[in-house]
């Protein structure tokens, strides 16, 4: 239960984390303006980074980086460097916030195996993600426009036709999506600069060597008990990841797994209507709508905790109350490791089952401690409203750590209305909208997906 020593998990945040999101932060301001002309304050910054990490293993690699940057050579090794110290900084903050999580939530979580050996990528696709990235670091985000947008494009198209880079190349391409719409930059009144600064330190990771897992993917079978679907609504895809509880074939300790199903879409494609982009996956569907089990057998699993879903490995099982796979099996659960790119803030999304609390509808108490609640990533595609949030006494949501505080994400609520009980998840409209109101609605519109790819053949026939 959320509550073991809730207070503790509220309390201050750990030692040191402020400090090392100001180094963050001014690390951030340096690459706003651009790293060929460094003025005093951003010189400052980057030096008080290099002074920071001067005791790490990146110490004398970062502190040789900042030297060059500030004598005006800016070479791809330096700007590795500078990214890899930026992403130690955040990954030391995420391992404070993690542990004291786990340590509140009494879970013992899987150590992280680092791989023998990665696959060997194309260099030279590599190469020319390092020269837009190297030129985007050099004139800064204020600095970007048209014309330095577009030059990544062939990269990109490049990067799209090789599977082992393909997650490189969406990343690329949301951050050139991003810039082009911003473009020019120079007239924005405010920034998103530690989004562009993550999404750029990322990309410069991985145009080293490539994309890595820590290895192969471990075959596994067994039970998946879902917990709960975190919707993403955006106008061009919408992804469900999906956390569950995966019960081993042939016994051992349960094991906390995700999985994700993405679609891209239109903006006109919204609400419940998203689902219906997502029906090559039938079996995790039915899962979601009729709160099923799911059978699985050999399906990969990433050493992160993600599985690779892939539909014949998957068959619908028994019926399955998440909240009951909540209140017996959550607690128990081991917790994947986390992969090293993966070790931000930001990505802290942690299952957890809370109940007998009170709700105001911002906040949940639970004895004297108040939790905030994250309302706004509510998805639309489903049943779950602030109102009946509020209305709550059971929820089973993701911890999230988020503009410096803890947050409850509610992924389904149990909750009286009118003196009835009511369960509600996101994924209870999977198969179709269950509110007449709503399902309503859908039949007046018509069926839009249908409409639209029809359209798209005639286009494609003439």
């Amino acid at each position: 239960m959320l509550d073991v020593q809730l207070s503790e998990l509220l309390g201050d945040a750990p030692e040191g984390v402020d400090q090392a999101l100001d180094l963050v932060a001014g690390f951030d301001g340096a690459l706003t303006l651009g790293l060929a002309r460094l003025g005093e304050e951003p010189a400052a910054a980057l030096a008080a980074l290099a002074g920071a990490l001067a005791g790490s293993p990146l110490g004398d690699r970062v502190g040789e980086a900042v030297e060059k940057v500030a004598a005006g050579s800016v070479a791809d090794e330096h700007l590795a460097a500078l990214a890899g110290g930026r992403a130690a900084l955040f990954g030391a903050v995420h391992d404070a916030l993690l542990a004291r999580l786990d340590g509140a939530l009494g879970r013992t979580r899987a150590a992280w195996q680092p791989a023998e050996s990665e696959p060997e990528v194309a260099e030279n696709l590599l190469a020319g993600c390092r020269v837009w990235l190297r030129e985007l670091a050099i004139v800064g985000w204020r600095g970007v426009d048209h014309d330095l947008v577009s030059s990544a494009d062939q990269t990109i198209e490049a990067l799209l036709a090789v599977p082992e880079l393909r997650g490189l190349a969406v990343l690329l391409d949301g951050l050139a999506a991003e810039l082009r719409a911003s473009s020019p930059v120079a007239t924005m009144e405010r920034l998103p600069a530690r989004r562009w600064a993550d999404l750029w330190t990322r990309a410069m990771l991985l145009a080293q060597h490539g994309p890595w897992h820590g290895g192969g993917a471990e075959p596994v079978s067994g039970r998946m008990l879902i917990l709960g679907a975190d919707v993403h609504e955006h106008a061009t895809v919408v992804r469900v990841q999906i956390h569950a509880v995966l019960e081993p074939a042939g016994g051992g300790p349960a094991r906390l797994v995700r999985t994700s199903m993405a679609a891209a879409k239109v903006d006109t494609i919204v609400g419940p209507t998203v689902w219906k982009l997502l029906r090559d996956q039938p079996v995790l569907l039915s899962a979601l709508a009729q709160h099923r089990s799911v059978e699985i057998t050999d399906m990969p699993l990433l050493p992160g905790g993600d599985l690779v879903w892939e539909n014949h490995r998957a068959r619908a099982g028994d019926d399955a109350d998440p909240f009951a796979t909540a209140r017996l099996q959550l607690a128990a659960a081991t917790p994947p490791a986390v992969t090293p790119l993966d070790r931000h803030p930001v990505r802290i999304a942690e299952p957890v089952f809370v109940e007998a609390y009170k709700c105001d509808g911002q906040t949940i108490d639970l004895g004297g401690n108040k939790l905030a609640l994250d309302l706004d990533r509510l998805p639309s595609a489903g049943p779950l409203t602030p109102g009946l949030v509020k209305a709550s006494t059971a929820c089973i949501g993701l911890v999230r750590w988020d503009g410096g505080q803890w947050m409850l994400q509610p992924l389904a609520v149990q909750a009286a209305v009118k003196k009835q009980p009511v369960a509600a998840h996101n994924g209870d409209w999977a198969l179709g909208p269950t509110d007449p109101k709503v399902a309503k609605a859908e039949t007046k519109n018509g069926d839009v997906v249908a409409v639209l790819r029809e359209r798209a053949g005639r286009l494609l026939r003439k």
